[in-house]
């Protein structure tokens, strides 16, 4: 079985391309964190792949930094560069995409005491009281 599932950031917006039949290729790397056992924080970074509608979205939604979880299976290759060297390749061919974060709220303005700015009339705050 050949299934993997990842948790990490975007490391820069998703690159696209599209082939001569029009389907859509999204290709991003995220940065997932690795247990470190030395107390040095470690990331493995993955080079990601989506194709169809799956790159659509990626290309539509996904930004750098974003918190994403990523389902799909390893897929491998070579190549020969233009150097003659063959070149293996590892990536993960994206089957899911999800947010692991909501969308990111703006800093919130506060005056001299370091309060925070509280709207009037805005209904969602917990404490709010029914009118």
């Amino acid at each position: 079985m050949n299934k993997v599932n990842l948790i990490g950031r975007l490391t820069r917006d998703p690159e696209i391309k599209y082939t001569q039949n029009g389907t859509c290729v999204g290709r991003y790397t995220i940065a997932v964190d690795r247990r470190h056992t030395d107390g040095e924080p470690a990331a493995d970074f993955i080079s990601i792949v989506a194709f169809g509608k799956s790159g659509e979205f990626a290309e539509k939604y996904m930004k750098k930094g974003m918190k994403i979880a990523i389902s799909g299976r390893i897929q491998t290759g070579s190549y020969t560069n233009k150097d003659g060297n063959k070149v293996y390749t590892t990536e993960v061919v994206a089957e899911e995409q999800e947010f692991c974060e909501g969308k990111k709220t703006q800093e919130p303005q506060t005056d001299e005491a370091g309060f925070m700015n509280v709207p009037e009339g805005d209904d969602d705050l917990p404490f709010a009281q029914p009118r």
